[in-house]
């Protein structure tokens, strides 16, 4: 019988302590939490996940390479995966998230499963705004959604110099 091993890690990112959840070296959590008492030892998987936040976050990692596997419903993952083909520096708008997975008429869907996103970051739900392009709605508040893009936008502009 297969045994099912759930770890969970906490590393200290710019925008708050991220708490990784691995189930069997796959990840399928990555939230901010308020706090921590005890920051993780890099080991493991866990070691490569934060290898390529530290990556992500010095503007030298535009795609993540992790194995991740989020937990939802057969909707939600349809959005998480079209989120995946947002690129780096870019955004899109819910109306374009719905009408992509066909269902034009999704955009508050699309939104709530933004919200209910797992693993934050690697499935980039920051990259997606309103329709006027708008920063709306983000779980871990508007003003890391900001620092996120802004973030991104930096490296990108560094890239066309």
């Amino acid at each position: 019988m297969f045994k099912i091993m759930t770890e969970k890690f906490y590393y200290k990112s710019p925008i708050g302590i991220l708490e990784i959840e691995l189930e069997n070296g796959i990840v399928f959590g990555l939230k901010v939490i308020e706090t921590c008492e005890i920051l993780s030892e890099r080991v493991g998987y866990f070691s490569e996940v934060v290898k390529q936040l530290d990556e992500y976050f010095a503007g030298k990692r535009v795609k993540f390479e992790v194995n991740i596997s989020p937990k939802g419903t057969e909707f939600q993952k349809k959005v998480w995966a079209e989120l995946l083909k947002i690129s780096y520096g870019k955004t899109k708008s819910y109306q374009e998230i719905a009408e992509a997975i066909g269902n034009t008429n999704a955009q508050r869907a699309v939104g709530s499963a933004c919200n209910k996103n797992p693993i934050l970051l690697i499935i980039p739900c920051h990259r997606v705004v309103s329709k006027s392009g708008k920063l709306t709605g983000f779980v871990c508040g508007i003003d890391r959604k900001e620092q996120l893009l802004k973030l991104e936008a930096n490296r990108c502009f560094q890239d066309n110099l």
